[in-house]
C-alpha cells in the first residue's frame, strides 16, 4: 500500500586422552575429564527440559509475519504493537469515520489487522465518504484503484472496497515486515516503494506518511486527540471531511 531472525549455535568438541595409546586414561586426566562428564551431564539434562517462554530473549521491534490466510490471529495482536487496543476504535477520529466504527472494526477483525490502522487510512483517503473519487481514479471509503477490483464487483459497495482495500493493506503490511509506517507507505505509493530508499518516495506518499504514522500511533496508545490529524483536516482533509457529511447526513 514482515522477517525471521535466526541464532548461530557453537558447535562444542570434547576430547580424552589415553597415555601410550593403551586406551586406558592416565591418572592425571580423570580430573579433567571427570569435570566434562559433570558439565556434560548437566547440559543433557538442560537440553531434555523444556525452556521457559520467560527464558527467551525478546525483540519487541522484530515479529514473524504470517498471512492472514494461515494465520487466524490478527496481525496487529502478534507483537507488531505492544500496547495495541482491543476491538474499540480511537475517540481521535472524525465523526464521519465514527459513523463506520462497528464497520471497520468488523472489517479489520476479519482481514486481521488493526481496526484503528484501517480508521488511519480512511480518515486520509476518504474521512468516510462512499462515493469519493480521486483524480487518479481511486474509489470509495479506501480509495482503491480499478484494477483492484474483479468483474462485476461494485467498487463503491463498502463492503467491496473495505475487502479490496484492507487485502492491499494486509500484503502492503507483509512487505514491510509489519511496519505500520512503511505499510502506510506502500498502501499509498504501491508496495513496490516499500523497498526503496525513502528520499525516492513521491511526495505525496512522504506526505500521506508524514501524517498518517503519527495519527495511528496517537489512536494505537490511546490518546484523546491527535494534532497531527488536527493539522491534517486544517491543511487537506476539511473539505472532504464536509463532503462525507452532508453524504452520510451528518450534521
Amino acid at each position: 500500500m514482515s522477517r525471521a531472525r535466526f541464532q548461530n549455535q557453537n558447535d562444542w568438541q570434547t576430547a580424552a586422552a589415553s597415555e601410550n595409546g593403551s586406551g586406558c586414561l592416565s591418572f592425571y586426566v580423570l580430573p579433567p575429564f571427570a569435570a566434562l562428564l559433570i558439565v556434560g551431564f548437566v547440559a543433557l539434562v538442560a537440553l531434555k527440559s523444556p525452556i521457559s517462554p520467560a527464558a527467551l530473549p525478546v525483540n519487541n521491534s522484530t515479529m514473524v509475519l504470517q498471512s492472514a490466510a494461515t494465520n487466524p490471529t490478527p496481525i496487529w495482536s502478534l507483537g507488531l504493537h505492544e500496547n495495541t487496543s482491543s476491538s474499540m476504535l480511537s475517540p481521535i477520529f472524525t465523526k464521519e469515520i465514527q459513523h463506520w466504527s462497528n464497520d471497520i472494526v468488523r472489517w479489520a477483525n476479519a482481514a486481521a489487522v488493526d481496526p484503528n490502522l484501517a480508521a488511519t487510512i480512511m480518515q486520509i483517503e476518504s474521512c468516510g465518504d462512499p462515493r469519493a473519487t480521486s483524480r487518479s481514479g481511486a474509489m470509495g471509503l479506501f480509495q482503491v484503484m480499478p484494477f483492484h477490483f474483479n468483474l462485476g464487483e461494485n467498487p463503491y459497495n463498502p463492503e467491496t472496497n473495505a475487502l479490496r482495500g484492507l487485502s492491499y493493506l494486509v500484503r502492503s503490511l507483509e512487505r514491510g515486515g509489519g511496519n505500520a509506517r512503511l505499510a502506510l507507505a506502500g498502501y499509498n505509493g504501491g508496495v513496490g516503494v516499500i523497498s526503496r530508499m525513502e528520499w525516492t518516495w513521491p511526495s505525496e506518499t512522504k506526505r500521506y506518511v508524514l501524517y498518517g504514522t503519527p495519527i495511528y500511533e496517537d489512536a494505537r496508545n490511546g490518546a484523546d486527540s491527535s494534532a497531527m490529524l488536527t493539522e491534517w483536516y486544517q491543511k487537506y482533509g476539511a473539505g472532504l471531511c464536509r463532503q462525507a457529511a452532508q453524504r452520510l447526513g451528518i450534521p
